[in-house]
């Protein structure tokens, strides 16, 4: 394996490698070999004079002069346009470029603190032969030169690029080593190389060998200046020449194509008709037929009916009214013969009115909303006089996915995701997946090689034939008809292929951890036979002493793994190893490459099929010992830094490693919202979960259906839904922290309501440190600070310089008057930039682990560090900024993930979840503290994120008053009154009834709410409870507590779906629910016990007191469903001691403290009655 390093600062990389050389030697030999060339066509611009004369001015001489300001109200809707002509192309990327991305994808580049950054030319990344040209380590043809085993130049479609008529096989270094020091002679056949140029030779390559366009010449411009250049020249109005159509402005792409305009290599484009005579406000004749041409929007609002919202929200506001009235008669009306009762039952039922008006409020204004894919495909993949090619204007897409434990989260699990976003329906040239392995493991990295592999087949099959989910795994066993509705005749020779192939990819994946310690083994032992022998003879016969080597992980090309080692050694732990990023698939080409007929490498036939694959990228940041890692936000962080330095999507879709893409046009759906009007202002669109593999009866609510079907849409009426940590399609700008646009026109006020809002202008120095975030350019006027940014993100300029990039490009289109801070149609159409060395070296910089030192990552940038539910804290802080977001229902569910069934494992999610609720309560991130920018009951429903672990202080006292009221003989009202029984009916049928209602607008089942409810009263004493010690412990004595497994037994039943619903597994969460269950039902048998036993039976006591205690256990219920295991595997003798226990406590009681005036058990006296 070859090595490269790159000497480099923080802002700045340079290749100290060959590359300068060969790029030295391209430009002597153009110099030497073919005539100069042409200078690059120029964009003249012109001011109009007061006399009507146009004055052209040079790009330098105008930016001279706008930035003077002085000639800005001067500019004419008068512009200088070179359209694409049969003569004048777009300029495609040299292929030298090309060839330096193919040696960037085979290459692992490592780096980090205090260390150079290298790039290792890898042979192979694993033991299986790869053959799809975009994969790092592809099979190919190897040099022929002697001692050199590196791979020979290749085209798009890998097919050998040989640069002499012998066919001679050389690589690209070899055949730079010819040409600069052998004379231009071929290693092979010793004569003359008809061209030295690699340019000309690498176009050799192309179809019917015509060489691609070299690009124009930008002279030192850097990529990043170039997409600053472009995005200049489109994001201002008065700078513009695209300009905005829906201003009423003069558009000349519209109009070249629609009219009879006229154009030539650097002429202007001249209206013939006299559309400059002042006839218009403007001067401009727009065309009658697009000024006809009806808007549509790509989404709409679908409201709730009135039949069903409106009596929700009366019943709302009578419940509000009925629990009033209810409490102020408890209070007015105490217990007096258990007064300690009764101030229990009290203070508990005021909690519970408060949580429940709480979790009410924000629940007042519903919502659905509705796509239109026609639409977007119309607007942005459609040919227009914009955009004539219809190549995609879709903004690009970066998704991460995220794992850290091979063990606990399996390989092919990961790589099935990888597989549904690799065949997502995007623009393959849009998309980019990076995935983050937190734990550095060479397993992990194999695994995406392998899926990377398997994709070249996969996500054609895909797209020939429609295939829905793209999850293989998902797909195969689907129990449908998989033959419905396919309409080619080779779907099924096609489909079984494809399915044999896939269970030797599974044997693979399950087979790497075997393979990759076989391997280690293997090379391990070579290292010590190798290391004997040279200590043997440099000892000459003295005594020698067993070496003892550190025992590496190899890598499938022979060398060691930089990153995690099975048997950890230094540097190479999950705490302390390099960064590393892997270029799995490197950027397809921009334009579609097809198969054909005559590719019998391919199992299928891909004929007329893209065979295109999206980037995809293997990253593990840096981790040293001394540095606070943060866990999952860190290295989601590390993610946004790497990918705006290699691909800069503008939108970022974050996956957890089991959640898959079960829609393949939900990024769709999910850009109808960022592209449409008004969707500046949103920060992320949040897809709700859904689940698989959950027994039938969902006993432990693990589909969450009331919360992600009720209180999300709900929410999804006020400022948004909360963010819920993945199935989120993000827009960059806003988790760098930025205010919206036009956020001095939408301050709505801190006593505002979901509806009012007040336009108000409002100082940024007067908002509290605190809750200011980093401005942004509220008009076209105003730039964005750039001389902050270094402070803010760290100081690597390519970082910097492709934030404004990432705000432009994630714009809305301007193709409405109603539609602000648009982009003109067309302007995301050009070719994408080629990765280099530096640029992937840039990247290995921002995820080393003293990047985020003294900035503000994780504070105020990106995901925000200091909780465990790092998720809700980031969408609140966006939400405190002024931002929305949309809840995006798709017909077809996204995304579709696992979720533990297991009792503890479930119980233990809980935990984490309300744990990081009471860190939010305990932080500056209280609602309470929100700033005057979030909707009042948005900040309603924050405020119950924080509080809700609370409740089961309250619950677990309420959950033992029934049986304290059976053991004492007491209740907690003085009697069963008309009034208690009549307030206790009306909030129990007002309660149905909203439940009903919620059913109805929301779509779930009564199932579904009542297991919901269960589950929060089991959650509730156990769980919370827990959260609430932990979080109050941390808080005041800065203790903490872990709560892990201390025990576990459980069947082994391999066959069955839900064995893991049947495994016990012992926690201390357990503890509460279990002491509740038996003190009520023991409470049960003596309230019987006592009542049948008294000589003046108080059974409305009794029947007070059992009623709440069956109310308690039938909450209860599954989860002593769980404590029994298996239905059938319970042995009968366990139910009959509950019962004998049970009734021996009843009559101990009894005996110990009998009723008054009855006959005592001694004696022999006891009667029955």
């Amino acid at each position: 394996m070859a090595s490269r390093s790159f000497k480099h600062t923080r802002s700045a990389l340079s290749s100290s490698s060959d590359l300068g050389e060969s790029n030295n030697l391209n430009n002597n030999s153009n110099n030497n070999n073919r005539p100069p060339p042409l200078p690059p066509p120029t964009v003249t611009f012109g001011r109009r004079t007061s006399s009507g004369r146009y004055i052209s001015y040079s790009r330098d001489d105008l930016d001279s002069e706008l930035g003077s300001g002085d000639l800005s109200g001067e500019f004419s809707n008068y512009t200088v346009q070179i359209p694409p002509t049969p003569d004048n192309q777009p300029m495609d990327p040299s292929i030298s470029q090309k060839v330096e991305e193919q040696y960037v994808s085979s290459s692992l580049f490592t780096g980090g603190f205090n260390s150079v950054t290298r790039a290792h030319l890898m042979d192979k990344v694993i033991e299986s032969e790869t053959s799809h040209p975009q994969m790092a380590g592809a099979k190919g043809s190897s040099c022929s030169i002697p001692g050199c085993d590196a791979k020979v130049m290749s085209d798009e479609r890998g097919n050998d690029i040989l640069p002499c008529e012998c066919d001679f096989k050389i690589c690209r270094d070899c055949y730079i080593d010819a040409v600069k020091t052998g004379g231009g002679i071929c290693p092979g056949c010793k004569e003359p190389y008809k061209s030295t140029d690699l340019d000309e030779v690498m176009g050799m390559g192309v179809e019917n060998g015509r060489p691609l366009p070299l690009p124009p010449a930008l002279g030192s411009m850097n990529k990043m200046e170039r997409r600053l250049s472009l995005m200049r020249s489109t994001i201002n109005p008065s700078k513009s020449v695209l300009m905005r159509s829906q201003t009423g402005d003069f558009d000349h792409n519209r109009w070249l194509f629609e009219t009879k305009g006229t154009y030539g290599y650097g002429n202007a484009i001249w209206p013939k008709d006299g559309a400059f005579t002042g006839d218009h406000d403007d001067g401009v004749n727009e065309p009658q037929e697009l000024i006809s041409k009806p808007w549509r929007p790509l989404t709409r609002k679908l409201k709730i009916p009135a039949a069903v919202l409106s009596p929700y929200r009366l019943l709302i506001c009578v419940r509000m009214v009925v629990l009033s009235l209810f409490l102020m008669w408890r209070i007015k009306n105490p217990n007096n013969d258990a007064i300690w009762l009764w101030g229990m039952s009290v203070v508990c039922e005021l909690w519970f009115a408060f949580s429940w008006l709480l979790d009410q409020l924000p629940k007042l204004c519903p919502i659905n909303r509705s796509t239109d894919l026609m639409v977007l495909k119309e607007k942005f993949e459609t040919p227009t006089p914009n955009n004539p090619t219809g190549k995609s204007d879709l903004p690009g897409i970066d998704i991460f996915v995220s794992t850290a434990d091979p063990e606990k989260e399996p390989p092919l699990v990961t790589a099935n995701t990888i597989l549904s976003i690799l065949a997502a329906d995007y623009p393959v040239e849009k998309l980019a997946c990076y995935v983050s392995d937190d734990g550095g493991a060479l397993l992990t990295f194999e695994a995406m090689a392998e899926a990377a592999s398997f994709a070249n087949l996969w996500v054609p099959f895909c797209r020939k034939h429609d295939i829905e989910p793209r999850n293989p795994e998902s797909y195969f066993n689907l129990k449908r008809d998989p033959y419905k509705n396919k309409l080619r005749s080779d779907f099924v020779k096609d489909r079984r292929r494809v399915k044999r192939e896939y269970d030797e990819f599974k044997v693979r994946i399950n087979g790497l951890p075997d393979s990759i310690r076989r391997r280690s083994d293997a090379y391990h032992a070579r290292e010590e036979i190798k290391a004997m022998k040279l200590q043997r003879q440099n000892a000459n016969d003295e005594p020698v002493e067993q070496l003892k080597i550190p025992k590496a992980t190899w890598m499938a090309d022979g060398t060691h793994w930089p990153g995690t080692w099975m048997i950890t050694g230094p540097e190479h732990t999950k705490g302390d190893h390099a960064g590393i990023i892997q270029v799995m698939l490197k950027p397809p080409s921009d334009e579609p490459l097809h198969g054909t007929s005559d590719d019998t490498s391919r199992l299928i036939d891909l004929t007329g099929i893209d065979i295109r694959l999206p980037l995809l990228v293997y990253v593990s940041r840096e981790k040293r010992p001394g540095y606070d890692h943060n866990k999952k936000a860190g290295a989601m962080n590390a993610l946004v830094r790497a990918s705006a330095i290699m691909s800069n999507g503008p939108f970022i879709l974050n996956l957890d490693c089991d959640h898959y893409i079960y829609n393949s046009q939900a990024m769709r759906e999910g850009m109808c919202f960022m592209m449409d009007r008004g969707g500046d202002r949103l920060c992320y669109v949040q897809f709700p979960q859904r689940f698989e593999g959950i027994d039938p009866s969902d006993r432990y609510a693990n589909h969450n259906t009331v919360f992600f079907d009720v209180n999300m849409r709900a929410l999804d009426g006020l400022q948004g839904p909360v963010y819920v940590g993945t199935g989120c399609l993000f827009r960059r700008i806003a988790l760098y922290g930025f205010d919206p646009p036009r956020s001095k026109e939408h301050e709505p006020g801190c006593c505002s309501c979901c509806f009012g809002r007040t336009k108000r202008p409002a100082s940024v120095s007067s908002t509290p440190e605190e809750n200011r975030a980093l401005r942004m350019g509220d008009s076209d006027d105003e730039d964005m600070n750039m001389s902050l940014f270094p402070k803010k993100f760290g100081n690597s300029s390519f970082l910097v310089d492709s934030i404004p990039v990432a705000e432009y490009q994630g714009r809305p289109l301007a193709d409405h008057p109603a539609v602000k801070n648009g982009r003109p149609p067309g302007a995301l159409t050009i070719p994408r930039d080629l990765l280099d060395a530096s640029t992937v070296a840039e990247a290995i910089s921002v995820i080393s682990c003293w990047y985020e030192d003294k900035t503000e990552w994780g504070n105020r940038v990106g995901w925000i560090y200091g909780s465990v539910t790092e998720d809700v804290v980031t969408g609140y802080r966006m939400h405190n900024r002024g931002w929305k977001s949309v809840y995006c229902v798709t017909k077809r569910d996204a995304f579709r993930g696992t979720a533990p069934i297991n009792l503890t494992d479930r119980l233990h999610q809980v935990l984490r979840w309300a744990t990081g609720s009471v860190e939010i309560f305990f932080s500056r991130n209280n609602a309470i503290l929100a700033s005057p920018r979030m909707k009042f009951l948005q900040r309603i429903a924050y405020l119950n994120v924080g509080i809700y672990p609370f409740t089961s202080i309250f619950l677990i006292v309420y959950c033992f008053l029934p049986a304290l009221s059976l053991f004492s003989g007491q209740f907690i009202v003085q009697s069963l009154d008309v009034a208690f029984l009549t307030y206790l009916l009306v909030i129990t049928l007002t309660l149905c009834m909203l439940a009903v209602l919620e059913i109805k607008w929301s779509g779930i089942e009564l199932e579904e709410w009542w297991r919901n409810e269960q589950f929060w009263l089991i959650g509730g004493t156990s769980a919370h409870l827990a959260a609430v010690l932990q979080g109050l412990l941390k808080v005041v004595a800065g203790i903490e507590i872990s709560f892990t497994l201390t025990s576990k037994s459980g069947g082994d039943d391999v066959d069955d779906e839900f064995a893991d619903l049947y495994v016990v597994k012992w926690t201390s969460l357990m503890i509460p629910p279990i002491v509740i269950m038996m003190t009520n039902l023991i409470a049960i048998a003596v309230g019987f016990s006592r009542t049948i036993y008294s000589e003046i039976p108080q059974w409305s006591r009794l029947i007070g007191g059992v009623f709440f205690s069956f109310w308690v256990l039938a909450h209860l219920y599954p989860f002593a469903k769980g404590l029994m295991g298996r239905r059938g595997r319970t042995p009968t003798i366990v139910f009959v001691w509950s019962g004998l226990i049970a009734i021996t406590i009843s009559l101990l009681w009894v005996a110990i403290k009998p009723p008054e005036g009855s006959i005592g058990i001694g004696g022999g006296s006891f009667q029955f009655p």
